[in-house]
């Protein structure tokens, strides 16, 4: 795993200022400690961190075709190089090095934008064709790896890894975005294209830019896009073949010139890979698991995995103060991100990279095979919408829903105001409402009135509507999961394992997000995802043949380590000196008199606002930050 950063003058072959390329660089040196790389000419530099993984000798970056025309700095991993390799010789190619960074360049020699079929992994990557005069910024189909860009006001386009190594440049202009903001409280973290900044953008997921000096440039290009099937297969052929599936997946993911284990939660997703790791070693597999005291811990689940597979388990009890932990996200992450799950995962990657440099996950899991409950949420609330008129939904339902008492302190069932309010609105308000941290009512609320003024009307909610459009499907699981697959895996659960893992130099790889099986997965019947209430049907089918039945029928419990007694008595204190002094009212965003409420609404119990202080106390960390960190 590796870091980029680059400028690339729009305008003209002018002279690229070698210091500001170096600071872009040493931003990300977190990403790649093992050594760093530049390349520079009239109009272009590209600069690299590097993780050794694979050819530790002579795979360092920026790379070079046979004669130089063509440069590459990449960060990720090409598990198909070797025959990507030997097809791209059989075609004259000439190779110097056995690194998967070399395929990139002669597969664009040989397909151009083309190339990006051919690959298959997680990348994002800066290619410079000086014949062509073209500079290729693409970034994987499921979005395991970032890519940021912005361009400056002297016609620069600049872009990086993360977006530290945007914010060190001179020109980068440090602009809040209000309605990144708005997103951000509604979903825990900024989807893709926005950032936190106005100047600064992501390469979605799947996408690409083409840019030629002197052309504008252009909206990013779609390579890749979920499709979902309705593939005919028995229950018993398609566990088969996930399991199949699956261990060529994971196969292709041991390939390292450096140690490599594997993440252990406890939960079916991560045993998977473990037990077919174990299956295709000879050595033990190292594995790693943290617990806490408080309720949470699952190591009990993860040490029997362990045991069964004699895995070289190392186990790590840690105690979280999440108050303090909020400061050091900005530093992680350069922009607010509200997921806390972030923190157990930062730790549980710091015990790893003490052992090794490559940990597989179980990622991916929970999209593919519907293991999240709010699907089967969406699916009560779409079997109650096609027998009520529209009309009855919104006026009797949302009567209903809004004489309702909240209680959210009740078991999910018997909240009935939320389930009532689901019903009562169209397919897509409706799971909107259930992947929203803060809903629209509270977060009016929370906004200062010159903020509800800059964000004009805005709605977060437009874009789950416009997903669910593009889904090309009328099955509401589908829907749901294409959702998914197009905001939180990419937004919040690939971003919070890629900046966790990298803030320690480890990098993690997800069998389970192998482009091939998760088209394999999207054309599976929606009969063997849900299944008389059961969660991952056909997963669990599977493991039954790996895992221990404790394992694999035990509840759902996540990784977070809850937040809400933190944020109680003593915490509420610390929560007062943190979000109703400094940074929070000087930012001018937020009605303190709602936050003042909510932090003692908390506090006694009322309501448990724990996800919404968890996020101010985040973003407040985040403008503590310093711009390097930021």
């Amino acid at each position: 795993m590796c870091g980029l950063a680059g400028i690339f003058d729009l305008r003209r072959r002018s002279a690229i200022d070698e210091t500001v390329l170096r600071e872009m660089t040493s931003a990300l040196r977190h990403r790649g400690p093992d050594g760093e790389g530049f390349h520079v000419e009239p109009g272009l530099g590209l600069g690299h961190r590097r993780l050794s993984i694979v050819d530790l000798s002579s795979g360092a970056q920026p790379m070079e075709n046979e004669d130089g025309s063509v440069v590459v700095v990449f960060n990720g991993e090409i598990y198909d190089y070797q025959p990507l390799r030997r097809s791209l010789e059989r075609a004259g190619h000439v190779f110097r090095t056995v690194s998967d960074t070399e395929t990139i360049v002669h597969a664009w020699e040989t397909w151009g934008t083309g190339c990006l079929e051919h690959l298959s992994g997680m990348f994002a990557f800066a290619l410079w064709d000086r014949n062509r005069q073209q500079l290729f910024l693409a970034r994987d189909r499921l979005g395991k790896k970032p890519l940021y860009y912005s361009i400056t006001s002297q016609g620069e386009l600049i872009f990086a890894s993360e977006l530290r190594g945007l914010t060190v440049h001179p020109r980068f202009k440090r602009t809040f975005s209000v309605t990144a903001l708005e997103d951000y409280l509604t979903y825990g973290y900024i989807p893709d294209p926005r950032s936190i900044y106005d100047a600064a953008k992501q390469v979605p997921a799947g996408h690409y830019l083409l840019l030629e000096r002197g052309a504008s440039v252009p909206m990013p290009q779609c390579y890749w896009q979920p499709r979902f099937g309705s593939a005919t297969v028995a229950e018993d052929e398609a566990t088969d073949e996930l399991l199949q599936g699956l261990t060529k997946c994971v196969e292709r993911r041991l390939v390292a010139d450096v140690p490599l284990g594997a993440f252990l939660s406890g939960g079916i997703d991560s045993g998977t890979i473990v037990a077919l790791m174990a299956g295709l070693r000879s050595d033990p597999v190292a594995t790693f698991t943290i617990g806490f005291d408080d309720g949470s811990d699952e190591t009990p689940f993860a040490a029997a995995v362990a045991t069964k597979y004699a895995t070289a388990h190392a186990a790590e009890r840690v105690g979280i103060d999440y108050i303090d932990a909020a400061r050091e996200q900005a530093a992680i992450f350069g922009e607010p991100f509200a997921d806390s799950s972030s923190v157990p995962t930062y730790q549980v990657s710091r015990l790893a990279r003490k052992h090794v440099t490559v940990a597989l996950s179980g990622d991916g899991g929970d999209e593919l095979f519907a293991g999240y409950r709010r699907y089967q949420w969406h699916l009560l609330a779409e079997g109650m919408r096609r027998y009520l008129p529209s009309a009855v939904r919104r006026r009797a339902v949302g009567g209903l829903a809004r004489m309702y008492p909240k209680l959210d302190r009740a078991p999910r069932w018997l909240r009935a105001k939320t389930t009532l309010t689901e019903i009562s609105l169209d397919s897509a308000l409706g799971y909107y409402r259930t992947a929203a941290r803060i809903l629209d009512e509270e977060r009016r609320q929370l906004f200062s009135e010159t903020t509800k003024q800059q964000l004009d009307g805005y709605d977060p909610s437009a874009r789950i509507g416009s997903l669910m459009d593009e889904a090309e499907t009328d099955d509401p699981l589908a829907r749901a999961q294409y959702v998914d697959l197009k905001t939180w895996l990419v937004g919040d659960i690939l971003t919070k394992v890629d900046r966790a893992s990298m803030a320690n130099s480890l990098e993690v790889r997800a069998p389970l997000l192998d482009h091939t099986f998760v088209e394999w997965a999207m054309r599976l019947p929606r009969s063997l995802l849900l299944r008389h209430g059961q969660r991952k049907y056909i997963l669990r089918r599977a493991a039954e043949r790996l895992l221990p039945q404790d394992v694999i029928h035990r509840p759902k419990q996540g990784f977070a380590r809850p937040l809400k007694d933190q944020f109680r008595n003593g915490g509420a204190v610390r929560l007062r000196e943190r979000l109703l002094r400094g940074a929070i009212p000087d930012s001018g965003y937020f009605d303190l008199a709602t936050v003042s409420r909510w932090i003692d609404e908390h506090d006694r119990g009322v309501f448990d606002r724990s996800n919404a202080l968890w996020a101010l106390l985040v973003f407040e960390g985040f403008l503590q930050a310093p711009a390097s960190s930021a």
